[in-house]
């Protein structure tokens, strides 16, 4: 039907007299955190996210990388740089992410590599808990969908955020550890910014790293 053709139709009812149509609303159901069963309808989910963080933030940062990796890495949100490309890691802390990749035989075709947040929080701050708590099911989801052997998670707020502990990053560091509703290994370790501040802890952070690639190095090392 043409819109002439519909606006006739209008007319006509018009003059008859009618002012109102009664009718069934349609129905929109967007997909649920069940229904998403792929990365695509998972970031058009995040997408539509009820966020102040939209209003701050030049573009979302999803996920880049292998979507079948061994090794999901998990940062804590996008920073300036991030922001502008909207890819996960791409400054100069994704720079050190990508030598102490290749320290141990990886590049970003073999990972994937995501955050907590897929917004900047305004002037680079830490996420708060209720940003946390809005987007924890959504990251819970990502990581199954991936469905990696390892998620490394990258500094203090990505590890409480995911395990929801109070430890410290001092705590949790190199430990291999299990929690319910992931399959995979959490092996919390040093952001790659704490790490620009504080080069001596670049050993300790290599060594992490190990452990995820080769199993058989203990957290004794």
């Amino acid at each position: 039907m043409t819109e002439t053709e519909v606006y006739r139709i209008l007319e006509w009812f018009s003059h008859a007299g009618v002012s109102d149509v009664a009718c069934d609303a349609p129905r929109i159901r967007r997909k649920t955190q069940k229904d998403i069963s792929t990365l695509a309808e998972l970031k058009e989910a995040i997408a539509r996210a009820d966020t102040p963080l939209k209003k701050c933030a030049l573009n979302m940062v999803f996920g880049v990388g292998n979507e079948n990796a061994d090794i999901l890495l998990l940062g804590e949100a996008p920073g300036a740089e991030e922001d502008k490309q909207g890819i996960p890691f791409v400054g100069q802390s994704g720079q050190l992410l990508d030598k102490i990749l290749a320290a141990v035989g990886l590049d970003r075709t073999r990972v994937y590599i995501t955050n907590i947040l897929p917004w900047r929080p305004p002037g680079n701050r830490t996420p708060t808990n209720q940003e946390i708590e809005l987007f924890r099911p959504y990251v819970l989801k990502h990581i199954a969908l991936v469905d990696p052997k390892v998620v490394i998670c990258l500094g203090g707020t990505a590890a409480k955020a995911l395990l929801q502990t109070s430890s410290g990053i001092m705590q949790l560091r190199g430990k291999r550890i299990r929690t319910a509703g992931i399959s995979a290994e959490i092996i919390p370790t040093f952001h790659p910014a704490y790490l620009l501040r504080s080069p001596s802890q670049k050993r300790e952070a290599w060594i992490d790293f190990l452990r995820a690639t080769q199993p058989q190095i203990s957290s004794g090392v």
